[in-house]
């Protein structure tokens, strides 16, 4: 098992505006991209608008998405259909899905992104030919969809997504509790939520808490122990094509 975990966190965000075409400022963190990992990620990130800020309307043509919001009331709006989110909700949006975000609330609204390369992208980036494939879900697959997940703490995003992203989940520990985590044959992103923890994997431990990211290349592993409050987190299962997954 080798070293090799990347860390992000919420400091010391980037100011952006203009996002997508429109105006008013937010604010933005990439947690961890496509450089040092094997599968097909894109980036991992976190974004945040203000009361009455506006993501604009936007159409992925390589990359397929998800949206989790953390923090904030805030309205989807999903092919010109509008759907109203707020914590917990978790939006899947494939290709071709125009999609949009606008804070409806009082208080800011926060939400993880987790972008993934389109099988077509990703055989470019790997040089190898491609032709376009059946959607992982079969025949019934949807283009998008906006799901509550503490309601449903685990998600299979194959009837949305046609690349290898495998599952979608909430973990709760108890305090103290551990959970060891490997990457054999899939790579996996976590984003703490609420309590707090450690990571350890080799001689290296981090400290966990609200807005701390971890994603674990192939061949990496680690265990996470929550503290005295417990510790709840995001995670996200992309399976590597060719590694031997299970």
């Amino acid at each position: 098992m080798r070293e090799g975990l990347i860390i992000g966190d919420l400091e010391e965000p980037s100011v952006v505006y203009g996002v997508h075409g429109t105006t008013g400022l937010s604010q933005w963190k990439c947690l961890a991209r496509r450089a040092g990992l094997f599968g097909a990620w894109e980036a991992v990130e976190w974004a945040w608008i203000p009361p009455g800020g506006i993501s604009g309307e936007h159409v992925h043509t390589r990359t397929e998405e998800i949206y989790f919001i953390l923090s904030g009331r805030g309205e989807m709006t999903l092919d010109g259909k509008p759907y109203p989110v707020g914590p917990g909700n978790l939006i899947l949006t494939g290709l071709g899905t125009k999609h949009g975000l606008r804070n409806v609330g009082d208080e800011g609204l926060g939400w993880l992104v987790v972008e993934l390369l389109s099988p077509a992208t990703a055989a470019v980036f790997r040089g190898s030919d491609h032709t376009t494939p059946t959607p992982s879900g079969g025949s019934d697959v949807t283009n998008a969809v906006v799901l509550n997940l503490r309601q449903t703490p685990e998600v299979d995003p194959r009837p949305v997504f046609t690349g290898p992203l495998r599952r979608i989940r909430l973990v709760k520990l108890e305090p103290g509790q551990r959970a060891e985590l490997f990457a054999e044959g899939a790579e996996h992103t976590l984003f703490a939520l609420q309590g707090s923890g450690e990571i350890s994997s080799g001689e290296a431990a981090v400290p966990l808490k609200y807005g701390v990211s971890v994603t674990l290349p192939l061949g990496t592993g680690m265990t996470v122990t929550a503290g005295a409050d417990g510790l709840e987190y995001f995670q996200a299962t992309l399976e590597v094509p060719g590694s031997g997954a299970r």
